[in-house]
């Protein structure tokens, strides 16, 4: 039980951290948040539902990580490095990716919810 608290507690500041450093994180959570409530009406049901807050809990996930591996890089080497670049651009292609999952589940959902067949 107390390691399931600490690892609670450090997620929680890394969340704080986050939303205080970086606009990105923010604005995802921030999503999350608006996601959380419009969902309810967007959703044709419970899955659907489940399934659009879900895409927006993966696209944090994944943008905590390519933070993660900014911050890892940066620390490394402050200075400019191709290959380092380059893992950068890995990161954040991932981030297009969930973002882009995300879209999809929304606009399935809404499309679904106004009677058009997808």
């Amino acid at each position: 039980m107390k390691r399931f608290y600490s690892a609670t507690i450090n997620s929680l500041r890394a969340f704080a951290y986050g939303a205080r450093h970086e606009a990105a994180l923010r604005e995802e959570m921030i999503a999350l948040l608006l996601g959380l409530p419009i969902g309810v009406f967007i959703a044709p049901s419970a899955a659907w539902y489940v399934a659009m807050i879900g895409t927006l809990l993966v696209l944090l996930a994944v943008e905590l990580l390519n933070t993660a591996i900014e911050k890892l890089a940066d620390h490394v080497t402050p200075d400019h490095h191709v290959e380092i670049g380059r893992i950068k651009d890995y990161g954040s292609a991932a981030v297009f990716c969930a973002i882009c999952l995300a879209g999809l589940i929304w606009l399935a959902a809404l499309l679904i919810r106004v009677g058009l067949p997808i």
